[in-house]
C-alpha cells in the first residue's frame, strides 16, 4: 500500500521545484536576450558552427534543442547531427548530461557569481536526400539555413516570450533572402535585430553562389518576391510566360482569401538535385526545394508546378488558422494531428485551384491531376480497413514510412484524399445553395482578420463545422465525420462525380502521371496490372489483391525479362497493352534474391491511364472552380 501522506509531500515539493526553476528561467529570460551566431562559411564541406550565449543565474539549468518542429507534424529534428557540444561560464567548462528520458533536454549546473553562459556546437549537414528540413540542404553552390537546427533554448517558458539575436556568417560572394525582418549586412556577416524564437524559426535562410530575384508585385503592398539558387546559372532562366503565372498566383490568392496575414512573402526556392526535395511552409516564406531544371524543362514545371501554391496557402491555413492541437506553447511538447486532415488536405484542395486559376496547370492539366489522384486513392486496398481519419492521427509513423505496400498500409493519405474529400465539399456548397457559396466564400469568413502582421488564431472540428453551416445549413458534421472515420467511403468517385465529370480509364497516358513518373524515374502501370517499378524494373510497390500480387510478385523484386525479352520500361507498357487481344497471360521473370522464376501475370486489360470526361447529366461545378477570379 502506498504511503499517501509522503507521496503526497513529495508530489507537492517537486510542484514547487518547478515553478521555482521556471520563475527563474522566466527571469532569465527578462534579463537579456540569447545571442546565436552562426558561420555557415564551411557550408560546401557539409558543416555549419555556431556559437551561442545565455543569460543565466546560478543554480539547474534546462536547456532543449527543438524536437516537434512546425509544419513537421512529428518530433524529427536532426538531433543525430548536433556534434561538438561544449559549454563554458565564469572561464571554466561546465559539465552537461542528456535526459534519460527525453534526449532532446541537456542538463547544466550553473556555478554561483555566473551570468552568462557560452555554447559552442556544429551542425552537420551530410545529410540523405529525402525527408524534410532534416534532409540535405546544402550543396557547394547553395544552402537553406534552418535556425532550429543550431540553436538550444532553456526549459520553462513559451518560446514566444524568448528573444534571440542572431547573424549569420556566410560564404564568400554569396547572396541570400529571408523573410526575417532589419538584416543588416557587413560583408560576408547578417547581422538580424531581435526577434522571438517563434519567429526566428520559422524564418530559414536561403543562401547561394548563384541567386536570383524575382519581384511578383512591385510597387504594391505587400511586396511577394521569388528568391531562387542554383548549383548551376542556367537552371535560374525561368521563362517569362511562367514568371507571370506566379505574378497571378499571389493576384489568385488575394482574391480567394480577401485578406494577407504577413508583412510581405518570400518563395525561398532551391534548385538541386542534391538537397532533399519537399516543400515546408512558413509564416512569411515557403522553403521550397526541388529537382535542378524545375523552372527550364517542360516535364519538371509540370511535376514542380502545384508545390508553391500549396506552401503559400500554409500561410493562411496552418501559420494564421492552425489546429489548437498543434499550436504548442514550445518546440518539446508533442503536437496532436488529428487535424491534419484540414491543416493539410484543405491546403491540397485549395493549392490545386490555385494552381489551376494561376494557370500553372491548364484546365485540362489540373482535370489530370485530379484524375490521377481519383485513381490512386480508388485502387488503395488499405482504404478497407485504415480510416482517412488514422492516416491524420498516426502522421508521426507514417510520413517515414516506406514506399513499398504503401497501398496496403496506406502513407498521409490525408494530402491527396483531402484534396477529393474538400472537392465534394466544395460540390456540396454549391448544389444547397444552388451555386451561390462555394469554398471561395468559406475562406474569406474562415481566413478573415485585419492582416499585415503575421498572427495566429486555433481552430477545432467545431468551427470548421459551424462556419460550413453558416454558408448552407447541413449536417456538415455527419458529412466530414462518415468520410474520416468509415473505411472505404466512396470519397474518390463521389466527388469526380459530384463536381460534374466521370473518371474513366483508356490506353492515353495521364500527361501528369507521366511527369511524375519521369521525375521519380518510375514506371506507374498500378491501374492495370498493379505494379510501380522503378527505371531498371525492380518492384517499388504492388497492389494488394491486383493481378502481379496474384502471380506471386512482391515488393524488392527485380523484374529482368518480359514474355522473353529484356525487361525495359517501353518492353513491359508494350506487353500489357497486347495483352489485351492475347489469351495468354504476360510472363514476366522475376529474381527475388537467389530466387529466379517466371510468374504468369493474367491480365488482358491493355494500358489503363486515368482521365476526366464532362458528365452532362450533372452541373459543372469543376469548371467553375477552376476558373480564373482576376483579370
Amino acid at each position: 500500500m502506498t504511503n499517501f501522506f509522503r507521496a503526497s509531500t513529495l508530489a507537492a515539493f517537486l510542484a514547487a521545484a518547478i515553478f521555482s526553476a521556471s520563475q527563474t528561467l522566466h527571469a532569465q529570460a527578462r534579463s537579456g536576450p540569447i545571442r546565436l551566431e552562426v558561420d555557415a562559411s564551411h557550408t560546401a564541406r557539409k558543416f555549419l558552427h555556431a556559437h551561442l550565449q545565455f543569460p543565466v543565474r546560478p543554480g539547474p539549468l534546462v536547456l532543449y534543442y527543438p524536437a516537434w518542429l512546425p509544419g513537421e507534424h512529428m518530433p524529427d529534428a536532426p538531433l543525430v547531427n548536433l556534434v561538438g557540444l561544449k559549454f563554458m561560464a565564469g572561464g571554466k567548462t561546465i559539465p552537461w548530461r542528456r535526459d534519460l528520458l527525453d534526449m532532446f533536454a541537456l542538463h547544466l549546473e550553473i556555478p554561483p557569481g555566473v551570468s552568462s553562459l557560452d555554447a559552442d556546437l556544429d551542425f552537420l549537414l551530410s545529410a540523405p536526400t529525402s525527408g524534410f528540413s532534416a534532409g540535405a540542404s546544402a550543396t557547394a553552390f547553395l544552402g537553406v539555413l534552418n535556425w532550429n537546427q543550431v540553436l538550444l533554448y532553456p526549459q520553462g517558458y513559451p518560446v514566444r516570450e524568448l528573444t534571440f539575436v542572431a547573424s549569420v556568417r556566410l560564404p564568400a560572394g554569396w547572396k541570400f533572402a529571408t523573410a526575417l525582418p532589419g538584416a543588416k549586412q557587413n560583408g560576408d556577416t547578417v547581422d538580424f535585430p531581435a526577434v522571438a524564437l517563434n519567429t526566428l524559426v520559422d524564418s530559414p535562410v536561403l543562401a547561394g553562389q548563384y541567386f536570383r530575384v524575382l519581384q511578383l508585385t512591385p510597387g504594391q503592398n505587400p511586396p511577394h518576391e521569388m528568391d531562387i539558387a542554383a548549383d548551376r546559372e542556367t537552371d535560374l532562366a525561368m521563362p517569362a510566360e511562367m514568371e507571370a503565372h506566379y505574378r497571378r498566383l499571389v493576384a489568385e490568392a488575394g482574391a480567394l482569401f480577401g485578406v494577407r496575414h504577413y508583412r510581405d512573402y518570400h518563395f525561398l526556392i532551391s534548385l538541386s538535385d542534391d538537397v532533399a526535395h519537399f516543400g515546408l511552409e512558413h509564416h512569411e516564406s515557403s522553403d521550397d526545394r526541388a529537382a535542378a531544371h524545375s523552372l527550364v524543362d517542360d516535364t519538371a514545371r509540370l511535376y514542380f508546378a502545384d508545390l508553391l501554391p500549396h506552401e503559400y496557402v500554409h500561410s493562411w491555413n496552418g501559420k494564421y488558422r492552425r489546429p489548437v492541437d498543434l499550436a504548442t506553447a514550445n518546440y518539446q511538447q508533442p503536437m496532436r494531428d488529428d487535424l491534419l486532415w484540414f491543416y493539410e488536405g484543405f491546403t491540397n484542395y485549395l493549392g490545386a485551384v490555385l494552381t489551376a486559376r494561376s494557370e500553372l496547370w491548364s484546365p485540362e492539366q489540373a482535370r489530370e491531376s485530379l484524375a490521377r489522384t481519383a485513381a490512386m486513392i480508388a485502387r488503395s486496398p488499405g482504404r478497407n480497413w485504415r480510416p482517412l481519419q488514422d492516416t491524420a492521427d498516426a502522421a508521426p509513423i507514417l510520413y517515414d514510412a516506406p514506399f513499398d505496400w504503401s497501398n496496403w498500409r496506406r502513407g498521409t493519405d490525408f494530402y491527396e484524399e483531402g484534396t477529393l474529400l474538400f472537392l465534394d465539399v466544395d460540390a456540396t456548397l454549391r448544389r444547397l445553395t444552388n451555386g451561390q457559396k462555394s469554398i471561395d466564400d468559406f475562406c474569406r469568413i474562415f481566413y478573415a482578420g485585419p492582416g499585415g502582421e503575421p498572427a495566429l488564431k486555433t481552430y477545432t472540428f467545431d468551427d470548421i463545422v459551424a462556419t460550413l453551416n453558416g454558408l448552407a445549413p447541413y449536417d456538415w458534421a455527419g458529412f466530414l465525420r462518415m468520410r474520416l472515420d468509415t473505411t472505404a467511403p466512396p470519397t474518390p468517385i463521389e466527388a469526380i462525380e459530384n463536381g460534374g465529370w466521370k473518371l474513366i480509364y483508356n490506353e492515353q497516358p495521364n500527361a501528369v502521371q507521366e511527369s511524375a513518373d519521369a521525375m521519380n524515374q518510375r514506371t506507374d502501370l498500378g491501374s492495370s496490372i498493379g505494379l510501380i517499378l522503378t527505371g531498371d524494373g525492380v518492384v517499388a510497390d504492388v497492389i494488394r489483391d491486383g493481378p502481379s500480387f496474384n502471380a506471386g510478385i512482391g515488393p524488392g523484386m527485380k523484374i529482368t525479362a518480359v514474355d522473353g525479352k529484356p525487361y525495359s520500361p517501353a518492353e513491359i507498357k508494350n506487353a500489357v497493352a497486347a495483352a489485351r487481344s492475347a489469351a495468354a497471360p504476360i510472363q514476366l521473370t522475376v529474381v527475388n534474391g537467389a530466387l529466379t522464376q517466371t510468374c504468369p501475370v493474367a491480365y488482358h486489360g491493355g494500358l489503363q491511364y486515368p482521365h476526366l470526361v464532362r458528365d452532362k447529366t450533372r452541373p459543372d461545378y469543376l469548371s467553375d472552380i477552376l476558373r480564373l477570379r482576376t483579370p
